[in-house]
């Protein structure tokens, strides 16, 4: 996205700052990771507002994930809750998977790591998949970009 200016696009992304920091240094430089990637190259167009960019505030309330996007302005286009019900198995198994992966970088040989690498980028694409359904006819986001946002949906989840 550098370089090619366009308006259907995140150009503010923040975490709901009352919870806290995450509970790793892992967990905080995957937050800071993909809040940078989202910024840099993304596909965001909320349907009932297409003329962007936006900002995006996620927070979790009542096992619900909380979009609340805004224009420019920071005035607020909407605000969108989605169950977090269908993401929990997903996000579950993803820790479990992020930990092991995590454990396996300090011990296990390159082939373990690989094996154990493929399927927590299986299990995120399942999660980005699953969140661009939840979010069909809201907002439109592209694949990477729907994973950027899942990794967050999974830091808030983590800190939450």
């Amino acid at each position: 996205m550098t370089g090619t200016p366009h308006t259907n696009r995140l150009i503010a992304v923040d975490l709901d700052q009352s919870i806290g920091h995450g509970p790793s240094a892992e967990a905080d430089h995957e937050r800071r990771v993909a809040i940078y990637d989202l910024i840099e190259d993304n596909r965001f167009t909320l349907l009932a507002h297409p003329e962007g960019p936006y900002r995006l505030e996620l927070s979790t309330a009542d096992g619900r994930l909380m979009l609340d996007v805004r224009n420019a302005k920071e005035e607020r286009l909407t605000l969108i809750g989605l169950s977090m019900s269908p993401f929990r198995r997903i996000v579950k198994d993803y820790f479990l998977i992020c930990e092991s992966y995590y454990a396996a970088i300090r011990t296990a040989t390159p082939s373990q790591i690989e094996t154990i690498d493929m399927a927590r980028r299986g299990l995120h694409n399942e999660g980005s998949s699953l969140l661009r359904e939840r979010l069909s006819g809201k907002i439109d986001v592209d694949f990477e970009t729907a994973r950027r946002l899942f990794t967050l949906v999974c830091v808030l989840h983590w800190r939450g």
